[in-house]
């Protein structure tokens, strides 16, 4: 029986879809990390709009610490708030340069690096703005899932650029409802890294005993802000 071959074109056009397919198959966004240094700033509003957060943020997952310099807009009260937290010295500083004064706290939470969990679900990749020209869009994946701690759950909505894992936004939803973090003009690596060492007036503090409001995530440390000088 005489062979029967597909016409060349047909061949041509079958080794074609095969190759995008698997390059499609290769692109598929997988989880990912943020890079373990990045300098940048942030914006936290929440639903119930009685807490507005805009400032600036240092990360450092090589060595488990975290800076935040912020604006505190909270219950109608404006205030000033500079936190260092020091994960592998279980240590978390408030700072007032106004007033040279320190307050050294116990942080017994575990550090969690900004990630994108493994059981996320991808909801899609999307580009931001336009993909009409070079440098018009930003290319972006957005996930879903459940994070636990050891005291509650949250479910959140996080969206990353699809090259370097930089992180966008990402919505939370815990029992106080939904609330948002919006991170911009982020840069990989730390500008200043005294900003990751506690100041000279800082050495004297003396550690005081711990109030159970340990952080659990990066996020949570919105949850609960306290004022170190008003506004």
């Amino acid at each position: 029986m005489a062979r029967v071959f597909p016409p060349p074109g047909s061949m041509r056009v079958l080794v074609l879809f095969m190759c995008l397919s698997a390059g499609c198959l290769a692109l598929r966004p997988h989880p990912c990390r943020a890079p373990p240094l990045l300098t940048g700033g942030l914006s936290v509003s929440t639903q119930s709009g009685n807490l507005t957060v805009f400032g600036k943020y240092v990360y450092d997952a090589l060595g488990k610490r975290i800076r935040l310099r912020e604006f505190v807009h909270h219950n109608n009260k404006t205030f000033h708030l500079d936190v260092l937290l020091l994960y592998r010295e279980r240590v978390l500083y408030k700072i007032n340069y106004r007033n040279h004064t320190c307050t050294k706290k116990p942080l017994k939470a575990d550090f969690h690096p900004l990630a994108i969990p493994k059981t996320a679900s991808l909801l899609g990749q999307v580009v931001l703005g336009s993909s009409s020209g070079p440098g018009e869009g930003l290319l972006v994946n957005t996930w879903a899932g459940e994070v636990h701690t050891k005291n509650s759950s949250a479910k959140y909505i996080s969206t990353v650029t699809e090259f370097g894992c930089i992180p966008v936004s990402t919505l939370f939803h815990t029992k106080r409802g939904w609330w948002v973090t919006s991170f911009f003009n982020n840069v990989i690596g730390i500008t200043d890294p005294n900003q990751l060492n506690p100041p000279c007036f800082c050495k004297d503090a003396q550690l005081e005993e711990d109030d159970g409001e340990d952080p659990e995530t990066f996020f949570s440390l919105f949850e609960n802000p306290e004022p170190d000088s008003e506004m």
